[in-house]
């Protein structure tokens, strides 16, 4: 008999408990021994101990398992061509895109001006062939990441006359950006530097001057508009728009004629626009003012603004119109319905045809309006899949691209003619060594304990059994109404090969079904988002899909959240748990309104400042309904410059978790020191994080040998 691997392993770290109480202005409190693991300023020793003893415990009881990591690690990034590009978008008489060179881990963005005989396809096949002697490199996110732990370039903007680039980036991984400039006629970088900013920027049509938003420094709340002019000092730059309401984000954007520059604020609940023309952007007007309970966003083209909203009742949304120069939802005008089976998600302006984003039976769909009146839909060949629109940079253009994925369907662009009903292949992700025939598919659908249908999509490899003794890993996420929809997951091959099922259980709290679907998973029902997940198991366990003893669970941030409810709640159910930046503490978090995202959530968790959204986010806090009970195996993972979900989250959660597990299952927490809520930079990095938690998920389901022989 093999001698277990892991018996010798040194005793898991034990955080020091210290007395603290947390209280809420109704008067309740909370013992929470672990909340000195919170260190804004990241430098508390003993607190970094903690975090380090915690990653030693980790790769200790990792290290028999390197050489699963290994292989595995290699499988992945086996599949990844790396010298592989985008495919090309026209604008303003340039061609954009992306590449990566073999064996680096970030873009280059580069550019090529348009002339004849130029089109997406000849660029891709010169990049392809190593023939870059036309382009102009934007930047070279290699040069600039060299010698970083971590670094991101969060967008570029070209101004008007295609002459200068602004461009946010970020080398903590707290999502808080400098905003750089270069002249790409010299090559020049100039020496204004905007510190302390979100990623958008926007240039004006003076090409001179831009627009920005300042960030608070401790909550990261988009607080401040402000205008640059280049070569004058940050210190005298304008104030725009100030948001003294901390419950709203701030965005940036053109419209899609390029006329109006517009501030975009959003509330869970509700949206204002204010926009000023883009060539003499000195006042911003108010759109629409901001409502409670009405959400709205719109775009200006071909004489006319075109509104989504959900005014008036209307759930999944409708497209309203208005002329140019209205200033009130009273001028806005009906035209497209709202419906109470079809959601609406976006939508996209052409010259001579429009193109909706929706949603049906909780699956996207594109619809094409023609300007003769007829209208049809973009087709889908699989049972469960994502489809939506690409970079449709130019309006005055005969040709829609869109992209399509599956489950078994490498991220897919087309470009169709609206006229001819002529479709292009344009470009479908490269995956080496992948063959799309050995896999298949399924939409299944899950009855909860309420009797709602949940939707779930899943695959696995041809030759499957569905007799009940398979491993599974199922997927979820369920808030925000972030829709998990069926992409294709490069890294979960791996699984698939190895005789694993892969599901991705959509459910409430998304809006896959609808706007009613993520009303139905926040606030006083966020309960139905853990119990779906739960009888999502139920019902695959049932129908063979998987064994009751060898079903993973895997989640990351409010996904997280998800994860630490159902261990709680059914830690019978799962073998083990993976868990990605969780959020996990709640009701601490929510009561401190100094925590990047807490106040502009109020409407999606509740205000714990009030008694009746304290008591009720107190039945599910993960960290506060942690029991004496036997838990699943668990692997945890954070970054220590999280600006989502903050380090000390998943800390507590673990150190609490280890006091009260009856279980013996190990539990591991591995703490990135140089990455935040995305984890490490670097296409390449966060694989290998990755192939650590597979290796760790195979270990504990019992999931052994090579992959599956190709045949």
């Amino acid at each position: 008999m093999n001698a277990d691997p892991h018996a010798n392993l040194p005793t898991p770290p034990d955080a020091t408990r210290k007395p603290h109480v947390v209280t809420a202005p109704h008067g309740a409190s909370r013992d929470d021994e672990y909340y000195w693991l919170r260190d804004d300023t990241r430098t508390d020793p003993e607190m970094l101990a903690y975090l380090a003893a915690e990653n030693a415990y980790a790769d200790a009881w990792m290290a028999p398992l390197k050489p699963v990591e290994d292989r595995l690690y290699e499988e992945i990034v086996g599949r990844i061509k790396q010298d592989d590009s985008s495919v090309p978008y026209r604008h303003r008489g340039w061609w954009y895109y992306s590449r990566f060179e073999a064996g680096k881990d970030y873009p280059v963005h580069a550019r090529r001006r348009d002339a004849d005989g130029i089109d997406a396809m000849s660029i891709q096949r010169a990049n392809e062939a190593g023939d870059f002697g036309n382009e102009q490199v934007l930047l070279d996110v290699n040069a600039l990441a060299a010698g970083r732990d971590y670094y991101s370039v969060g967008a570029y903007e070209i101004s008007q006359d295609g002459r200068l680039m602004a461009y946010a980036d970020d080398t903590v991984g707290r999502r808080q950006y400098v905003i750089r400039f270069k002249n790409l006629d010299s090559g020049e970088v100039y020496a204004d530097e905007i510190p302390g900013t979100s990623a958008d920027v926007v240039w004006a049509d003076d090409g001179r001057s831009v627009f920005y938003i300042e960030n608070d420094p401790e909550t990261l709340l988009t607080v401040r508009v402000k205008r640059h002019v280049l070569g004058e000092p940050v210190a005298q730059d304008a104030l725009v728009h100030e948001e003294e309401d901390d419950s709203f984000y701030m965005g940036l954007d053109r419209t899609r004629d390029d006329r109006f520059i517009c501030i975009g604020l959003s509330s869970t609940v509700s949206d204002e626009m204010r926009c000023a023309p883009a060539d003499d952007p000195r006042e911003f007007f108010v759109f629409a003012p901001r409502q409670r309970d009405v959400e709205y966003s719109a775009d200006h083209y071909d004489g006319r603004w075109v509104i989504r909203t959900n005014e008036a009742g209307a759930t999944n949304f409708k497209l309203m119109t208005a002329p140019t120069d209205a200033r009130s939802r009273d001028a806005w005008q009906p035209w497209i319905a709202h419906r109470n089976d079809v959601f609406i998600d976006g939508f996209e302006l052409f010259r001579g045809f429009s193109v909706i984003s929706e949603r049906a039976n909780g699956l996207e769909r594109v619809r094409v309006l023609k300007s003769d009146g007829t209208e049809e839909f973009v087709k889908a060949d699989e049972p469960a899949y994502s489809m939506g629109l690409a970079t449709n940079a130019e309006p005055e253009t005969d040709w829609l691209r869109y992209t399509y994925t599956s489950l078994t369907t490498p991220a897919t662009t087309y470009e169709v003619n609206i006229g001819s009903g002529e479709r292009v292949l344009l470009k479908r992700q490269p995956v080496i060594g992948f063959d799309a025939s050995r896999y298949v598919t399924e939409r299944l659908w899950a009855t909860a304990r309420d009797g709602t249908k949940i939707p779930v999509s899943i695959v696995y490899r041809k030759g499957f059994e569905k007799n009940g003794r398979a491993a599974l890993l199922q997927y979820g996420y369920g808030s925000y109404g972030a829709n998990m929809d069926p992409a294709f997951n490069l890294p979960v091959v791996s699984l698939l090969d190895r005789g694993m099922a892969y599901a991705i259980a959509h459910v409430r709290g998304g809006e896959e079904m609808g706007r009613r679907w993520y009303e139905d998973g926040k606030l006083f029902r966020k309960k139905n988002t853990f119990t779906d997940f739960i009888d999502v198991t139920d019902f695959l366990v049932e129908q063979g899909y998987a064994s009751k003893d060898r079903v993973a669970a895997y989640g990351g941030s409010a996904g997280g959240l998800l994860m630490g409810a159902i261990s709680n709640m059914a830690p019978d159910k799962y073998r083990l748990i993976l868990s990605q930046v969780p959020f996990v503490d709640v009701v601490t978090t929510m009561l401190d309104p100094s925590i990047p995202l807490t106040t502009n959530e109020y409407d999606e968790w509740g205000n714990p400042e009030k008694k009746d959204c304290y008591d009720y986010m107190l039945t599910y806090s993960p960290y506060d309904n942690l029991t004496r009970q036997a838990y699943p195996a668990m692997f945890v993972g954070t970054g220590l410059w999280d600006s989502q979900v903050q380090y000390w989250e998943p800390a507590k959660y673990v150190a609490r978790l280890r006091d009260l597990d009856t279980s013996g299952n190990p539990v591991l927490f591995r703490t990135n020191m140089d990455a935040g809520h995305g984890g490490k930079s670097g296409r390449f990095r966060r694989y290998r994080e990755l192939a650590e938690m597979y290796a760790f998920a195979l270990d504990r389901l019992g999931v052994r040998g090579d992959p599956a022989a190709a045949g």
